[in-house]
């Protein structure tokens, strides 16, 4: 070939305009008609929030690695981009950059609002879809989808109005989770609890017409407003007297009953449970058994209403602490006790979340939960990596509560619900009234992830009347490949809606990743500043160097740790690949198919590569180690196969074995020699690819085969040459000569002979005679050699295999080299032993230190004379020789 790429590894230039000529040569485009067996990963969908992080390259290097493995691997695969439209993540986004600008959505207007939305989508868009190909990622832009479109808005309204008629969907009164500052009810998964410093308030509950009181405990004073009875146990002989009887509200003086109810814990607290039904859920299932008042004593921007008094349009906490203080005057207040307690915050905003009674739409959860713990007890089950996160779904889908999936925000889908002006009536369908100007449709919007439940099939084209061929085809999808911490946000809520709409699984397999830490082992956060910005690691070590690092460096469920160290090492071998194939490249004249390969050895009849064998041997061993950890998704175990394959068998050993027959005279051997070279790096490339797909196309495409490397197929070849004895003898001798002659200090130009001592040795041959095979390479890599000959009684035996190389002291050791050594010591020593003497015969030292130092000194003194009389008699003894 002796064609020469450049000499230095230049990612940029390597990387530069390679993702474009894939797009153009259509090489990510699936192929609905092909024969060959389908393969599919829908992306999970990037918020177009913002641009993407490390765990986004993470995730989609992951993805698209599996995605080339198996295109090369002879399958039609899709790999289906798309975004999501994140209803609060962006709606928070863009009411910033409107208050940066003195402006409120509300100035605006929804409609007004939600086109500057629009615009904050395409320009976000348009970033995620350059940083996809600064990834490398091989997508199908032609299939590209966005949860926010109008073909998914039609399929939304159409599960959502399913799920009404099937009273999987309903509308209902009850408490939610409040976000006081994005003003609109979450759900229960994304509430975040922390534990929190805040005070546990006891108060005073007179009884009416008396003098005698019920203390009553409090984490929340502020709620005391919409109190409309005390509870305690029916079994308490400490209050059993009073139900029946009233209390008055110490913060409005209102009248309220003592019930009894066994839901009250005798022993917990004071015994006494204020009962506040619209701001506590255990309270609110009270309320309704006894069918009490819903009292709200909050506004939906965390601030009180009317019902607080005095205390209306103030913050809930300032709230609390001048309530506090109001009832200490009025000697209603008892104490107040310091505690630690579990707090939920919402995921967004960080607002701390308020119980709140709210009208919502929810989703009924029992018979779809149910339906999936069904299917993951069957044999049809999706596998999940690693196994343990399939009892994670499971228990979860054993403890679910109903779904809040209504948000009063504007961006989103807006829930496509009805209410007549005139009347009551509400309808519920896909398309508005006929009459529309007799109605209103309900403002809220869905949960983001109601429509981000569908995108498996809703990517694919689904229609519950005439299935798209897209979907036919492709669906379900092989792998979904995401981190650990959405298995409940998203993971499950797929699985679900897939069941209950396809009858289908939505994937094979679910292939859970960690997180992405510091090197400190901290989560990644903007709050303590140590995020990593992924095309700032591309723009230093190039995209490959990323992959391979984030590929290789973690389990499947193992979260990850960030190092530059190791990204810098992965740089290196990056580096190592380029320079063996610079080598290869200049010494072979094409690279050859196995099948060309094969036929060459097998008429090449004085073949004897001994090390061509080797090297053809340790790939099939590689491949086959290399296919078994990709289809079980353990990518450190693929890495650490590339890696040593590459590292240490080839660029370590054959191409410096290699050596040996490139510069021999038999043109036939060196000709097999040049075709293995070849095809080895081919394989090598291929395997690559998956891993690192810049630096395996830049250097394929220099060995004048096909097109692009993504044109190749694995081929299905293995070797197992007879050659017992190569790795264990050969190659152990090689490396036990080259640590001989560093410890001798044997200069390389000096040519070195053993005796090979092989009497008991079991690799008498290695399909050849054994010193000669030996020779070959020993003259080329030590510049030694190996011979059957007679030693004198003193002589040096290295061990190599079950042989021994043996050679006459007399031919290493120079003599006048170890003496001039050893009078180097000897006068170490002499100065030793004068400072030990003086030292030991100083009275001023003898009288001030302690015993143990002077035993030491005496110790050393001692050394040092016994070494000293030792060199004395080697000195001598060499003299004589």
């Amino acid at each position: 070939m002796k064609k020469e790429i450049e000499k230095k590894y230049n990612h940029i230039v390597v990387e530069k305009n390679k993702y474009d000529f894939w797009v153009k040569n259509n090489y990510f485009k699936a192929n609905s008609n092909s024969k060959k067996p389908p393969y599919s990963i829908v992306i999970p969908p990037p918020n177009v929030t913002g641009k993407l992080h490390l765990g986004h390259a993470w995730d989609g290097s992951l993805q698209d690695t599996l995605i080339r493995f198996k295109k090369l691997s002879g399958y039609d695969t899709l790999f289906l981009p798309g975004m999501d439209h994140a209803g609060i993540a962006t709606q928070v986004k863009v009411e910033q950059r409107l208050k940066e600008e003195g402006v409120n959505r509300f100035d605006l207007g929804r409609k007004a609002f939600l086109d500057k939305v629009w615009e904050w989508k395409e320009e976000y868009a348009s970033t995620i879809r350059q940083q996809w190909e600064k990834l490398g990622l091989s997508l199908d832009y032609s299939l590209e989808k966005f949860t926010y479109s109008p073909e998914l808005n039609k399929l939304v309204n159409h599960v959502f109005v399913t799920m009404y008629e099937k009273k999987l969907i309903y509308k209902d009164k009850r408490i939610v989770n409040w976000d006081p500052i994005q003003k609109t009810a979450i759900s229960n998964i994304e509430v975040i609890y922390k534990d929190t410093n805040g005070a546990m308030y006891f108060f005073k509950y007179y009884l009416q017409n008396s003098k005698e009181y019920l203390t009553v405990a409090t984490t929340r004073p502020e709620t005391m407003f919409g109190d409309v009875c005390v509870v305690v146990n029916p079994n308490d002989e400490r209050y059993k007297q009073y139900i029946g009887k009233n209390v008055i509200n110490p913060v409005n003086n209102q009248i309220i009953p003592i019930i009894g109810d066994d839901y009250v814990e005798i022993e917990f607290g004071t015994g006494v449970m204020k009962c506040t039904p619209a701001h506590d859920p255990n309270d609110f299932i009270i309320g309704k058994k006894y069918n009490l008042d819903q009292v709200i004593c909050m506004n939906i921007d965390g601030t009180m209403n009317q019902n607080a008094l005095e205390f209306e349009n103030l913050d809930r906490f300032l709230a609390r602490e001048k309530l506090v203080e109001k009832l200490k005057n009025q000697d209603l207040f008892i104490k107040k006790e310091e505690i630690v307690h579990q707090v939920g915050y919402s995921e967004r905003s960080n607002a701390i979340v308020e119980p709140y009674l709210s009208e919502q739409w929810f989703v009924k959860m029992d018979k779809l939960a149910n339906q999936v713990l069904d299917f993951q007890n069957s044999d049809q089950k999706i596998n999940f990596y690693p196994k343990r996160f399939d009892d994670v779904l499971k228990k979860w889908m054993q403890n679910i509560n109903d779904w809040t999936i209504s948000r009063q925000l504007w961006w989103g889908h807006q829930i496509p619900a009805w209410y007549n002006k005139n009347n009551d009536q509400m309808y519920v369908g896909i398309e508005p009234p006929v009459d529309i100007e007799n109605w209103v449709q309900d403002e809220d919007v869905l949960d983001t992830w109601f429509s981000s439940a569908l995108w498996p099939f809703a990517t694919l084209e689904w229609n519950h009347q005439n299935p798209s061929k897209l979907f036919e085809r492709y669906f379900p999808t092989n792998v979904l490949i995401t981190g650990y911490d959405i298995i409940f946000f998203w993971v499950a809520r797929m699985v679900f809606s897939s069941l209950e709409f396809t009858k289908q699984k939505p994937f094979n397999d679910c292939l859970l990743h960690g997180l992405i830490r510091d090197e400190q082992g901290r989560k990644m956060s903007k709050s303590l500043g140590n995020g990593v910005d992924p095309m700032q690691v591309v723009e230093e070590f190039g995209a490959d160097s990323m992959r391979y690092f984030l590929l290789t460096n973690s389990s499947p469920g193992q979260d990850l740790r960030y190092s530059e160290e190791k990204l810098r090492a992965s740089w290196n071998f990056v580096n190592k690949i380029w320079n063996a194939s610079r080598f290869v490249m200049l010494n072979i004249d094409e690279v050859v198919s196995s099948e060309t390969l094969n036929s060459l050895i097998k008429k090449t009849k004085s073949y004897q590569n001994v090390a061509d064998k080797w090297i053809l041997n340790r790939l099939s061993l590689a491949k086959k180690n290399y296919y078994e950890s990709f289809n079980k998704y353990e990518f450190t175990l693929t890495g650490k196969t590339i890696y040593n394959f590459i590292w240490e068998d080839y660029c370590s050993w054959y191409l410096e074995l290699s050596k040996a027959e490139l510069n021999s005279q038999d043109f036939q051997n060196k000709e097999v020699t040049k075709a293995v070279l070849g095809y080895v790096l081919k394989e090598i490339l291929m395997m690559l690819h998956p891993l690192m797909p810049f630096i395996s196309e830049e250097i394929y495409q220099n060995l004048d085969l096909k097109k692009s490397i993504l044109d190749e197929v694995f081929e299905n070849d293995s070797y197992d040459f007879e050659i017992i004895g190569f790795e264990e003898i050969v190659i152990e001798s090689i490396n036990k000569i080259r640590e001989f002659r560093v410890l001798h200090e044997i200069k390389n130009i000096n040519h070195i002979s053993f005796n090979l001592n092989d009497t008991n040795s079991k690799f008498t041959s290695l399909g050849q005679d054994l010193i000669e095979v030996m020779n070959k390479y020993l003259q080329t890599l030590t510049n030694s050699s190996v011979a059957k000959k007679t030693l004198n009684t003193k002589f040096t035996s290295i061990p190599v295999g079950d042989c021994f190389l043996e050679i006459e002291n007399s031919d290493f050791i120079d003599q006048e080299k170890q003496i001039l050594k050893l009078e180097e010591r000897k006068i170490v020593l002499e100065n030793e032993i004068k400072r030990s003497k003086n030292l030991l015969n100083n009275k001023n030292f003898l009288e001030k230190a302690n015993e143990v130092k002077i035993q030491s000194e005496k110790d050393k003194a001692k050394d040092y004379q016994y070494q000293y009389d030792l060199i004395i008699e080697k000195i001598k003894e060499l003299k004589n020789k």
